[in-house]
């Protein structure tokens, strides 16, 4: 099997550790009573950064319009650009990071109507441009299926973290560059999309909008590794705009006066949430969590996992024993 040249810095290795800790933080705070509005924001982000970073001038008011399906007057190209983006989003859930036939059907609904060969792999030679100047020379057309296929059969057998390897596949597609457009946004969605099999929230976590505002330092990040025939440079940039994502997408922590609408809220595969455990705490301290169990209809079991998550996150903690004691919301 190949395997892709690349080594993990201790930076890596502290940076997945803080990011693990961020995770479970953003997915509570998806969950709070605006998380649709959040959500929804954030898709405009991702949508609007990622194109901004090919060229695209709309802003993200004209985007959010384009979504919300109001006239827009500019570039034809460009609000087609988006309108593609939104449908090839909306596919998130159904695409497999793992299948190159899905690579193949996300190209061709990302570039509709904008490229002859949409859906298929190049048959000429590109290049990758940062603002100035070429930074690398693609492999040759004829071997683009063979290193697409190498790599995703390494994607998938690979045992490294998935942060890691979602990385190293957005470096190593980069440099192959498969299509003849739509490199740079292909990119971006397959490490998203392959960060979705981490953790749900990904979908929702506009990276893309912290690479804009770092167009210079990722192309450089881009140039580093080629020059070193190793991504170990680009893995440590991506992983810092993830955390640095994770963190200010936040936005407002869960207060004591705010209340959980248990529409808006993403549950998991029990059918339950961190938010309607913490309205649960909030409404009676004293509350066991077989109580909790019985509200919700689930095990016992399930709820510890939740409880856990809560605890780990810092977000409650346990003052006293588990008979006498009661649960403190923190934030």
């Amino acid at each position: 099997m190949y395997i892709p040249p690349f080594t993990i810095s201790a930076n890596a290795i502290n940076l997945i550790a803080e990011i693990s800790a961020q995770i479970e933080r953003y997915a509570i705070r998806l969950e709070q009573s605006d998380g649709l509005k959040l959500r929804k924001a954030n898709r405009v982000k991702t949508i609007h950064s990622s194109l901004a970073i090919e060229g695209n001038t709309l802003s993200e008011d004209e985007v959010k319009d384009i979504i919300d399906g109001k006239t827009v007057v500019a570039p034809l190209r460009q609000i087609q650009e988006v309108k593609n983006a939104i449908k090839t989003y909306e596919l998130y859930s159904r695409l497999n990071p793992f299948q190159v036939t899905d690579l193949l059907k996300a190209h061709g609904t990302m570039m509709t109507a904008l490229t002859d060969d949409a859906g298929r792999f190049r048959l000429g030679g590109v290049g990758v441009f940062s603002e100035k100047e070429l930074v690398h020379m693609a492999p040759s057309a004829d071997r683009v299926p063979t290193l697409i296929a190498d790599l995703f059969e390494w994607l998938k057998e690979a045992k490294d973290h998935l942060l890691i390897r979602s990385c190293v596949f957005h470096y190593e597609f980069e440099f192959i560059h498969p299509f003849s457009d739509g490199n740079g946004r292909m990119g971006r969605l397959w490490q998203s999309l392959i960060l979705g099999r981490l953790h749900p929230l990904f979908e929702h976590l506009p990276v893309e909008n912290m690479v804009y505002a770092n167009q210079e330092a990722y192309y450089n990040a881009i140039e580093t590794s080629t020059a070193a025939a190793d991504s170990a440079p680009f893995i440590d940039f991506m992983l810092q705009e993830i955390l640095n994502t994770l963190k200010n997408h936040q936005g407002s922590s869960l207060s004591q006066a705010e209340k959980w609408d248990v529409r808006d809220i993403v549950r998991d595969k029990f059918g339950i949430s961190s938010g309607q455990i913490v309205e649960l705490i909030r409404d009676n301290p004293h509350i066991t969590l077989d109580e909790i169990a019985s509200v919700l209809s689930v095990t016992r079991r399930s709820i510890e996992k939740k409880i856990k998550e809560l605890r780990d996150a810092g977000y409650i903690k346990r003052e006293g024993s588990n008979k006498t004691g009661r649960w403190v919301i923190l934030v």
